[in-house]
This record gives structure tokens, sequence and C-alpha cells, in this order.
């Protein structure tokens, strides 16, 4: 225990033990007290559900495009509503 000899020499205080897990002083604040939930949680939820429902839009747009046009012209299937 060399570090702790020098430091009770010189007068210091003992080296506080790192603490595991999460940060109690976070520099984000809880959005109420008894959630612990920050608000830069928060806001990287709302970030990661628009980017989520943007390719879900995208997503649509493919499957529509496919079942619409690509499915018929590849000879697939015949859409319903299609009179031949």
């Amino acid at each position: 225990m060399g570090e702790a000899r020098r430091r009770a020499e010189e007068g210091l205080s003992p080296r506080q033990a790192k603490s595991k897990g999460t940060k109690r002083g976070s520099d984000s604040p809880r959005i109420v007290e008894w959630l612990p939930v920050t608000q830069k949680q928060r806001d990287q939820f709302f970030d990661v559900s628009i980017k989520a429902g943007w390719v879900g839009i995208g997503a649509l747009v493919v499957i529509w495009v496919v079942v619409r046009f690509i499915g018929p012209a590849a000879g697939w299937w015949i859409p319903a509503d299609v009179r031949y």
C-alpha cells in the first residue's frame, strides 16, 4: 500500500473508491425525481423514435412499389383492380 502510505505522510485524505454503475451526480437532471429517466435520455428516445418513424415510412413506400409495380411487372401476381 505505497499510495496509502504516501498520502498519509503528506497529510492528504484517503483516495475515494471508484463507484460502480452510473454516477449519481449526472449532468442531466431527471424528468421527475422518482423516475430514473433523465432529460438527456428522453431527448435520445425522441431522436430514435423520429428516425424509426422515417425508416418505417420508407419501408412502407418500398413495399408499396414492389406490390403495385414490380410484382405485377415480374408476373408474380395480378392486382385485383386491373381488368384484362
